[in-house]
This record gives structure tokens, C-alpha cells and sequence, in this order.
């Protein structure tokens, strides 16, 4: 009996309302290159310590195309984004003035585009790694996990 995924609805967000925990989606954007796999790293723009392209809920979108559309502006990679949440992570900015709590959702990508521009190449580095090597660049133990463990034979078309 074949595994049914269910689809992903488009958010409506209301405007002008925060809650004490934010949301933010992922993109863990991989490839197989040289029969080997390869998952992408960018850094951030601020410190330059290595992340997974992600960003805050878009109005309109599934939480998988707002990783995809974050994917593309700040890794410059475009493919198949998958409806299936790999994991989430959270973590906190402490710039900010409410520090409030961030979940992030982590959405797989396939990436079978490479782009030589896009938005954010001035203001980043992107970098392909093994998922073992990309674990022990990142931060977030829940992230390190989600990355280390990533098999795309585990994805359902």
C-alpha cells in the first residue's frame, strides 16, 4: 500500500500579529554529484557562521515554497522541494528586542539548478558539503541531527 503524504495548504497570515513563539521554514537543499551526496551550506550575513538557507513565513505559500523561495535568494539553488517536514530546530535571535523563541520547520530540496546569480551572493558563501561534514559546521544540536541523519531515499514522490 503506497504511503499518502497530505499537501500543504498556502498560509493566510494576519497582519500585525506576533505570538510569543515565531516560525520560521528551512531548506535542506541536496544534491548527488558524483554518486556521492552533497548538502549545501550558506553562511549568514552577519556573523559568518554556516546555516541552512531559511526565513519567515510568506503570505500565500506552503511552508515548503517559502524554504524553496529562501533557498534560491540566499543559496542561489532552485530544484524539487518536497511537502514533508524533515525536522525542527529551534533557536533564538538575541539582537532582537522581544527574543522571542523561533521554531524552524526543515523542508527537503533537491536542487537541480546552480545559479551563478542571485540575491544574496554578495552578502554570502555557499558551500557543499557531506551531510557529516555540513553537521559539525552548524550550531543547532536539533539541526546537526536533522543533517547528519538525512537520507533522500526516505522522501515519498
Amino acid at each position: 500500500m503506497a504511503k499518502r503524504v497530505a499537501r500543504q495548504l498556502p498560509l493566510k497570515l494576519r497582519k500585525g500579529r506576533k505570538t510569543d513563539v515565531r516560525a520560521q521554514f528551512a531548506a535542506l537543499c541536496w544534491r548527488i554529484k558524483n554518486d556521492k551526496l552533497q548538502v549545501c551550506l550558506i553562511t549568514r550575513r552577519t556573523r559568518k557562521r554556516w546555516i541552512i538557507p531559511k526565513g519567515w513565513p510568506m503570505n500565500g505559500q506552503t511552508p515548503a515554497n517559502a524554504a524553496a523561495t529562501e533557498a534560491f535568494e540566499e543559496a542561489g539553488v532552485s530544484g524539487e522541494v518536497f511537502d514533508l517536514c524533515l525536522g525542527v530546530y529551534s533557536h533564538s535571535k538575541p539582537q532582537k528586542v522581544d527574543n522571542a523563541p523561533i521554531i524552524t520547520m526543515v523542508y527537503p530540496l533537491h536542487v537541480t539548478h546552480v545559479h551563478s546569480k542571485w540575491p544574496e551572493k554578495h552578502e554570502r558563501r555557499r558551500k557543499w558539503l557531506s551531510p557529516r561534514k555540513a553537521a559539525k559546521k552548524l550550531s543547532e544540536p536539533a539541526l546537526k541531527e536533522i543533517v547528519a541523519t538525512f537520507n533522500p531515499k526516505k522522501i515519498v514522490r
